[in-house]
C-alpha cells in the first residue's frame, strides 16, 4: 500500500531520469498530470500524456528529456511537503530553489503553480516539491 503517491511519481522520475530512460510510466491521477504538465511547460520534462495500460489501468507516460551529450536535465526533484509533516508557506516565504534556478511546485488556492508565479499574484501554499 502506497501512502504518498506523489513522493512514488517523484521516485520513479528520478529513477528513470538516472537510468536514461525514454520515458515512465506513472498510476494516473489529475493531481499527479497536474504536475507532470508544469514539469513539460517548465522545460523538465519531453511530453506528458495519458495512456490506458495492457492491465486496464490508467497511467500517466512522461517523456523525459537529455541534453545533447545525455546530461540531465533534472538534476534533482525532492518532495517537500509530506503526509507526516506538510509544509505550508506565505507568499513572502516562498522558497526560491537555486536562486532561481530551479522551481517549487506549490499548491495553493488558485490551482498548482511554480513558486514564481504565485509570488507574482501574492499567494502562499502547500510547497509540494522542488525541481532544478
Amino acid at each position: 500500500m502506497l501512502t504518498d503517491p506523489i513522493a512514488d511519481m517523484l521516485t520513479r522520475i528520478r529513477n528513470a531520469n538516472s537510468g536514461h530512460k525514454e520515458s515512465v510510466d506513472v498510476p494516473a491521477s489529475k493531481f499527479k498530470e497536474q504536475i507532470a504538465k508544469i514539469l513539460e511547460a517548465e522545460g523538465y520534462v519531453k511530453s506528458v500524456e495519458r495512456v490506458k495500460l495492457e492491465s486496464g489501468f490508467d497511467a500517466i507516460r512522461i517523456g523525459l528529456k537529455y541534453g545533447a551529450k545525455r546530461e540531465l536535465v533534472i538534476k534533482s526533484i525532492k518532495r517537500i511537503s509530506r503526509p507526516g509533516r506538510r509544509a505550508y508557506v506565505n507568499s513572502e516565504n516562498l522558497p526560491k530553489i537555486r536562486a532561481g534556478l530551479g522551481i517549487a511546485i506549490v499548491s495553493t488556492s488558485k490551482g498548482l503553480m511554480v513558486d514564481r508565479d504565485a509570488r507574482k499574484i501574492g499567494v502562499g501554499g502547500e510547497v509540494i516539491c522542488e525541481v532544478w
